[in-house]
């Protein structure tokens, strides 16, 4: 399956949602667009988690560019299509690799967010291309997570570092790191334990691996990407802003986008904390990451319902 075939899969509730319920508003030939109508595209576009601020610049946009017209359904997407790629537009955001010795990724996030699983996709990509892994199970506080980080770097081929069951995390950070500079690795990623964005004992935790590893090679973590559910819909931005105010987050992974219709989410992330989303899960294989491309993004919203 192709780049755009992934994304429009992972997309398949998110469009079904939109696609249906844009159709409803075109019951007879054309419609005329006036208040009423735009109201109906901002209560349509609101079902996604996208954020009142962008729903309503979005429907805004069909008001004015179309108003008084009688228009069909390819024209209203046309417009909405277009201001949402307008508000989600990024620069670039590609992994940021260190010039020299390996590039050190921190991953965080909430309980069950779809962290672990997202470090295995994250080192399976770099594995593809050549790239030698380790990874760093310093989520100590849970045998289940060592275990189950355990299982997925044998799948991938990538090499792990373990503590013991309650060690202190920023020492198996550390030591992860050391072996990825003793054994010549391009990547070491860095796992942490799930945490509420609300607990300030756990967060001050993070802040202190952040340290540890800043003081073995200096620019690093040269990444720190922070794993939102898309399922969680809004309640993702306080977890970004949270996280980003304790470990300097650099970047978003979205997980879990095939299994809600709330993907609008991710407008409301790019324009409400700024953080780049660098890439999103689409299912459960380590090849169902792929890198975010704000243009395909949209075009994949709306593109199971084109007629």
């Amino acid at each position: 399956m192709g780049f755009f075939e992934k994304l429009k899969q992972g997309l398949k509730k998110t469009t079904q949602l939109l696609n249906t319920d844009i159709r409803d508003l075109f019951k007879t030939q054309g419609r005329l667009v006036d208040e009423a109508f735009v109201r109906e595209v901002f209560e349509t576009l609101i079902k996604t988690d996208m954020g009142v601020q962008a729903a309503r610049a979005a429907a805004d946009e069909v008001g004015s560019a179309l108003r008084a017209r009688v228009v069909e359904w390819d024209e209203v997407i046309g417009q909405i299509k277009q201001k949402l790629k307008a508000l989600m537009h990024q620069p670039a955001a590609p992994i940021r690799f260190a010039e020299n010795g390996p590039t050190v990724i921190m991953v965080c996030g909430v309980n069950g967010c779809g962290k672990t699983t997202s470090i295995a996709k994250l080192a399976y990509m770099f594995q593809s291309e050549g790239k030698k892994v380790v990874l760093g199970a310093a989520d100590t506080f849970r045998a289940a997570a060592v275990e189950q980080l355990t299982i997925w770097a044998k799948r991938c081929g990538a090499e792990i570092v373990t503590g013991a069951p309650g060690a202190d995390p920023a020492s198996v950070a550390h030591r992860a790191v050391a072996q990825a500079i003793q054994t010549g690795a391009d990547v070491c990623i860095v796992d942490t334990a799930g945490r509420l964005q609300t607990q300030q004992n756990l967060m001050q935790q993070l802040s202190k691996i952040h340290r540890v590893l800043g003081k073995q090679i200096p620019e690093a973590p040269h990444e720190v990407l922070l794993v939102l559910d898309a399922t969680t819909g809004q309640n993702g931005i306080s977890q970004a802003k949270h996280f980003t105010d304790a470990v300097k987050c650099t970047g978003i992974v979205l997980a879990k986008l095939d299994g809600t219709a709330k993907g609008g989410v991710v407008v409301a992330i790019r324009q409400q904390v700024g953080l780049p989303v660098k890439f999103v899960g689409v299912g459960e294989k380590l090849d169902d990451l792929i890198p975010f491309d704000p243009d395909a993004f949209v075009d994949g919203m709306f593109e199971n319902g084109r007629r």
